[in-house]
């Protein structure tokens, strides 16, 4: 039996009665003919790019209106809060630019704030992609490119110098390629097992004082689990059970009309479940359910909480029921849904190495589409906040590693790895995209606090 071939190189090419080679990284070579890897570098905002606060006004339009203030609020907060809650601007621009056409099942939103810890089923923390409301399919340097500028926007609000940010875009884009490149010599079965794991990180980090503060958010992510989210966000009822707190607007109790849709609801839910987790499902029951505001981008869409409680007294699980609207790359990808919620389960399925084991869709009695999940189940993030450039650099590499691993999975990964070639010439140009592309972001962030200030947009009271 022939070895498996170790670097894309090594595949075999053909000559066509054309003269065209063809093989499986003949598709990326061609597209760095069509699209030099100097070009993915370019940003030039187009003359008819779409008005930010007409694309706010549409996303508003199906929201919950007393929420979107809030909204606004969370968005106004810093340029990362903007640019995490401002993805269909994004999703417009890159559709306006040349694209390699190597497709992959996209994030849509791989911002550096998408990417943390949580648990795998077999209570194992792993290290991931952990959003996929905006996932459809689409060309993979789109989410390297969200990806890269969320670091650089991230460093600017930590008064890191330009010089630095673009280094730290560099080294996303640098490890996504040296990954990629490793994935692509690796057998199928290999590529669907690989995962970050917490061990994993660690052995990534010499300097004590990072291993300390690593250890730290561990520990923290292990104790984040649906205990303290219960304990947070409920009260003892009149029989002693737990019951959620009533504190609108952030969270609000059902009434009894809205509990009996929630429960109708439930079922079709169970339904999209595997049978074993269903069978599982059945040995809860529901105590309660409120609608709860979650998120920066998403605030205004329907969110529920449930609260359901097993045979055993104390033995409670909380599960999450988000609203799925259509993603932002929906109208610039040709990938036709029939059902939002499933589109984001199947979309997470592809692109996480683990996932949890409730994961399921429904629809709504007035037709929206909602994916279920586990809230806060052993969950942990980078705090961005007050990272040195010296720590965002590893967790860039981090990013581009995770990211790297879920395109491999759902693409081509022989024809990206040929694309991006073996020296820097892609990591430059990302990081040139991605530092153009930080200062539109400082400028739509005027446009957008301006039209607060005018009153076009409007924010939540203090």
């Amino acid at each position: 039996m022939p070895a498996f071939p170790r670097s894309p190189d090594e595949y075999p090419t053909v000559r066509t009665a054309s003269g065209v080679s063809d093989g499986p990284a003949a598709s990326g070579l061609a597209a760095r003919s069509r699209l030099p890897l100097i070009a993915q570098g370019d940003w030039t905002p187009s003359p008819h790019r779409p008005d930010l606060v007409g694309i706010l006004d549409k996303e508003a339009q199906p929201r919950i209106a007393e929420l979107v203030p809030i909204r606004y609020t969370r968005m106004a907060a810093s340029l990362s809060a903007f640019y995490r809650g401002m993805p269909a601007i994004m999703a417009a621009d890159l559709a306006g630019t040349p694209d390699t056409g190597l497709t992959v099942q996209l994030s849509g939103d791989a911002h550096l704030s998408n990417f943390g810890l949580f648990a795998s089923p077999e209570r194992r923390l792993v290290f991931d992609l952990d959003d996929f409301d905006e996932t459809l399919p689409g060309p993979f340097e789109w989410d390297i490119k969200r990806l890269a500028t969320s670091l650089v926007v991230a460093a600017y609000d930590n008064d890191v110098p330009a010089q630095t940010a673009g280094t730290i875009a560099a080294e996303a884009a640098r490890s996504y390629r040296a990954h990629i490149r490793e994935l692509s010599a690796s057998s199928e079965l290999a590529v669907w097992y690989e995962h970050i794991t917490a061990d994993d990180l660690l052995q990534e980090v010499s300097n004590s004082l990072q291993r300390a503060r690593l250890h730290r958010t561990l520990d923290r992510a292990r104790q984040t689990d649906s205990s303290k989210a219960i304990a947070k966000l409920t009260e003892p009822g009149p029989d002693g059970a737990p019951r959620f707190l009533h504190a609108p607007p952030l969270i609000e109790p059902v009434d009894d009309q809205e509990r009996a849709a929630v429960e109708q609801v439930f079922q079709e839910y169970r339904a999209s479940l595997p049978s074993a987790q269903a069978q599982l499902l059945d040995r809860f029951r529901i105590l309660d359910a409120a609608r709860k505001v979650v998120g920066i981008g998403s605030v205004g869409t329907r969110c529920y909480v449930l609260l359901l409680q097993g045979r055993a007294a104390g033995d409670l699980l909380l599960l999450q029921a988000k609203e799925a609207e259509p993603s932002v790359l929906a109208p610039f990808v040709n990938a036709p849904v029939t059902h939002e919620g499933q589109r984001v389960v199947e979309g997470q399925r592809l692109l996480q190495a683990v996932g949890d084991i409730f994961l399921g869709w429904s629809s709504g009695p007035t037709g929206r589409h909602f994916y279920w999940r586990q809230l806060l189940d052993m969950k942990g993030s980078a705090s961005i906040q007050d990272m040195s450039g010296s720590l965002m650099h590893q967790y860039a590499g981090l990013c581009g590693r995770a990211l790297a691993r879920g395109h491999a999975r759902s693409g081509d990964r022989v024809a990206i790895a040929a694309y991006l070639g073996h020296d820097t010439s892609f990591d430059r140009a990302i990081t040139a995209f991605a530092l153009a592309y930080a200062e539109q972001t400082r400028t739509d962030y005027a446009a957008f606090t301006l039209a607060i200030s005018d009153g076009r947009l409007p924010i939540a009271p203090s």
